[in-house]
C-alpha cells in the first residue's frame, strides 16, 4: 500500500500530490473490494494498510459567538423587533427568541425547526432550584432529552404567548378592512415551536452588526450558536473548561458526546486567551 500511495503522487496530473482525504478514499474502496475477495476465498488475509508513519490531521475551528459577541447578537436582535414595522414584526420577535432559545439549550437547527410545544416542559432544577427547560429532541441522533440554561426558560414563555402568524397584506388594503374582532390564536401543543424560515433576516443582521465572519474568517451560522452553547460553560464560570464528570450533569444534555465537546471547549478556550492577549497588549501600546 504505501507503494501505492507513492505511485499515486509521482503519477499526478496536476503536478501535486492528491489531497489526504483522496487517497483516504482510495484506501477505503480497496480495502473494501479485498475484503469482497476473502469473504469470497479469493484471499487468506487482508494485507496491512496503515501508512508507515501518521500525520496530523487538519484541525478545524468551528465559528462560534465569544460571551462579547454573544451580546452583541441579541442586542442587535433586539433592537431590530422592536424598530420592525408591523408586517415585519413577528418575525423579527421570532428571530430574537430563535437566538436566545438555540444558544441556551445547545440545539441544532434542523433540531429546533422540528420541534414542537408538546416537547417542551417548563420544569424546576432539583439541584439549582431554578426554571429550566426538559425538551424531547428530534433530530438526526434519533430522539433524546436535554436540559436547557435557566436562560431559555423566558424566551419559550414569549414563543408560547406569541399569537401565531397572520398575513397582514398591503397597508392601503388593511385601511379599508373593518377590524377584526376574533381573538388571536396561540400555539398548540401540536404546533412548531418556531413554523418560520429565519435564515435571511438572520444573515442580515450578521452583516449589519459585522458578525459574519469569525477571526479565522469562518462563516457564523445558526449552527454557531450551538457551538457557542457548548463552548460557555453551563454553569456559568465564564468559559472555563469542566470536568469530565461535570459535564453531563451540568449541560443535561446526554446526546452530546463528551469527547467532541471537550475538544470545542478546548478550541474556544484558547481563542478567548489569544483574543484576551491580543487586547492586553493593545493596552499596554
Amino acid at each position: 500500500m504505501q507503494e501505492y500511495r507513492l505511485h499515486r503522487i509521482a503519477t499526478s496530473k496536476t503536478g501535486k500530490a492528491p489531497a489526504r482525504s483522496t487517497i483516504h478514499d482510495e484506501v477505503v474502496t480497496l480495502r473494501q473490494v479485498l475484503k469482497t475477495a476473502i469473504r469470497h476465498e479469493w484471499l487468506a488475509h487482508l494485507p496491512d494498510f496503515s501508512p508507515p508513519y501518521k500525520t496530523s490531521g487538519k484541525v478545524v475551528h468551528r465559528p462560534w459567538f465569544s460571551p462579547e459577541e454573544y451580546k452583541q447578537l441579541y442586542e442587535t436582535t433586539r433592537a431590530h423587533a422592536k424598530a420592525s414595522q408591523i408586517h415585519h414584526r413577528w418575525s423579527a420577535e421570532q428571530l430574537h427568541d430563535y437566538v436566545l432559545f438555540l444558544a441556551n439549550t445547545g440545539l441544532r437547527p434542523d433540531e429546533a425547526k422540528n420541534l414542537q410545544h408538546r416537547d417542551v416542559t417548563i420544569v424546576e432544577d432539583e439541584r439549582s432550584g431554578e426554571r429550566i427547560l426538559e425538551i424531547e429532541v428530534r433530530g438526526k441522533r434519533g430522539v433524546g432529552y436535554c436540559k436547557s440554561m435557566p436562560s431559555a426558560v423566558r424566551p419559550y414563555e414569549r414563543l408560547l404567548g406569541r399569537a401565531k402568524y397572520v398575513k397582514q397584506g398591503r397597508a392601503r388594503v388593511r385601511a379599508k378592512l373593518p377590524p377584526s374582532n376574533e381573538p388571536p390564536q396561540l400555539p398548540k401543543p401540536t404546533d412548531h415551536v418556531f413554523p418560520g424560515n429565519h435564515i435571511k433576516m438572520f444573515n442580515a443582521l450578521l452583516d449589519r452588526s459585522e458578525l459574519k465572519l469569525d477571526r479565522d474568517g469562518n462563516r457564523r451560522t445558526a449552527y454557531s450558536l450551538r457551538h457557542t452553547y457548548i463552548c460557555m460553560a453551563p454553569d456559568g464560570r465564564g468559559g472555563q473548561l469542566l470536568d469530565s464528570e461535570e459535564l453531563p450533569n451540568l449541560s443535561g444534555d446526554d446526546r452530546e458526546v463528551l469527547c467532541g465537546a471537550h475538544q470545542e471547549q478546548a478550541r474556544c478556550f484558547r481563542h478567548q486567551c489569544a483574543s484576551g492577549q491580543a487586547r492586553s497588549s493593545q493596552a499596554v501600546e
